[in-house]
């Protein structure tokens, strides 16, 4: 709605091909070392991060079979990046410098993604890095990709330990 409102149709943008999906995977993979370092830190504002996560979201991720977490990833994976790169990036382009452009949309992702600031600080770092990838690859698809493998780890890793977590503490 905004797009149209806006003028533009992401889904322009939209270029499945072979090798779209494969960068996409592939782009995946700096995403997922900071979902393991996260995970893994002693960080004091990481293990906090990590303990509100598994305390929130934990018992509705828990309850999903692997098909919904599946779902549910490649949904949020299409609809932020629709939105943020797709809408808001190429808006912001058309005013400011594509690498303004960039920073302002993935601020917007981060703040979207607020639940402690530390989380907004990666989220936002993570819109960088998806933000960067559609401007190298003029290309909605490799993002959403990248987006939506991402997603389905780090659902099925907070499901998967807030079940580990509820069996040892009964």
């Amino acid at each position: 709605m905004a797009g149209r409102w806006l003028g533009i149709s992401p889904s322009e943008r939209l270029r499945p091909t072979p090798g779209s999906l494969a960068i996409g995977i592939l782009a995946a993979v700096p995403l997922l070392l900071g979902l393991r370092w996260t995970l893994t830190t002693s960080t004091k504002s990481m293990r906090r991060l990590v303990a509100l996560v598994l305390e929130q979201l934990g018992p509705l991720l828990a309850s999903r079979s692997p098909v919904e977490l599946v779902l549910l990833a490649a949904l949020a994976g299409l609809a932020e990046e629709m939105l943020f790169r797709g809408v808001m990036q190429i808006g912001l382009a058309r005013l400011l410098p594509d690498g303004v452009a960039l920073v302002v949309a993935s601020a917007a992702f981060g703040l979207a993604h607020f639940i402690t600031p530390a989380y907004a600080l990666l989220a936002g770092l993570a819109g960088l890095y998806l933000g960067g990838l559609f401007l190298l690859q003029g290309n909605l698809v490799a993002p959403i990709v990248a987006h939506a493998v991402y997603d389905v780890v780090a659902l099925t890793c907070v499901a998967r330990l807030y079940q580990n977590h509820s069996t040892r503490t009964r």
